[in-house]
């Protein structure tokens, strides 16, 4: 079947002047270095400094609550579970994770966890954790032990790992049938501010990535990554009083990875929240809620396998 490419910037989604049912990103304000202290909650609407029983004020009432995170980061995870833990004892029984570490494939052996029918080692055997997500899993234990105490609904978002390389090395018609089969079924290539943004990225890659990758190729495959899992939040957000979602902050940074595809979509109201380290420059446009955290003190590893 073909698939679609839509337009979304023809649709009036901009990134900057959402309406009060979608995210709530301010103008471009950037700050260096950024002057506040760990644990500084920011809400980018107007700059002011709150509490988060004010900022959960406000997530407890949108649909969808994206939570950022640099994948090595422990502090990051901590407020991510935070969060969960805020909003599940405000709607117990009605709250869902989704989270980027899982490929869908895998959506029965998640279903098995939340059941508490694996332990921990059958749940990092059976996904194939460091084959595909590879990031230390104590990175993420806390997160997945409440999951699973709390019987939280948990659905993997993430299109299988090896399609998004493959496209980047030769674009979507070099993918095999079955491959192509597992794309999304709407791709937008034609948003300027994320192509420009993820040309940045591009461009900051060393000249032996750039030399392997067009970036036209290199883009698509940005874009199939992100909305086969806006494609995934949709199918499941609309169950549930508040789906969390917790996923890299590159794809949710200014609303255009996920969160814009995934109300595309549905039309389900969000927020995002994005940490930053202590010192990091701050871009008020780029998430509803930016959170202080550390100094960055990477955790973990990432092996490397591939």
């Amino acid at each position: 079947m073909k698939r679609q490419v839509f337009p979304l910037f023809l649709l009036c989604f901009l990134l900057l002047v959402f309406s009060g049912c979608t995210g709530r990103h301010a103008p471009d304000i950037v700050l260096r270095p950024a002057p506040y202290p760990a644990g500084t909650i920011l809400d980018a609407a107007d700059g002011r400094v709150v509490s988060f029983e004010t900022m959960m004020a406000d997530l407890q009432t949108v649909s969808i609550v994206y939570v950022g995170e640099t994948h090595t980061q422990a502090a990051h995870h901590e407020l991510q579970l935070k969060i969960l833990k805020a909003l599940y004892q405000r709607h117990p029984g009605r709250v869902a994770v989704g989270m980027e570490m899982f490929a869908r494939p895998y959506q029965s052996v998640l279903d098995q966890w939340v059941q508490g029918s694996l332990s921990e080692a059958s749940l990092l055997q059976k996904t194939h954790w460091y084959a595909n997500w590879r990031y230390d899993f104590a990175l993420y234990r806390d997160q997945l032990l409440y999951i699973q105490e709390k019987r939280i609904p948990l659905f993997a978002l993430n299109i299988e790992f090896h399609i998004p390389s493959k496209i980047a090395a030769g674009g979507i018609d070099s993918l095999l049938p079955y491959q192509v089969e597992q794309l999304p079924d709407r791709m937008d290539l034609t948003h300027g501010p994320h192509r420009e943004y993820v040309q940045r990225m591009y461009e900051g890659h060393a000249a032996h990535v750039k030399n392997r990758y067009d970036f036209e190729n290199f883009y698509a495959a940005q874009v199939v990554w992100d909305e086969a899992m806006a494609e995934a939040v949709s199918r499941h957000a609309g169950d549930f009083q508040t789906m969390v979602v917790f996923t890299g902050s590159g794809h949710i940074v200014k609303g255009f990875g996920i969160p814009e595809r995934a109300r595309f979509r549905t039309g389900l109201s969000y927020r995002t929240v994005m940490p930053l380290a202590v010192g990091e420059p701050v871009d008020f446009s780029a998430a509803d809620y930016i959170w202080i955290t550390p100094p960055s003190q990477p955790h973990g590893f990432m092996t490397n396998v591939h």
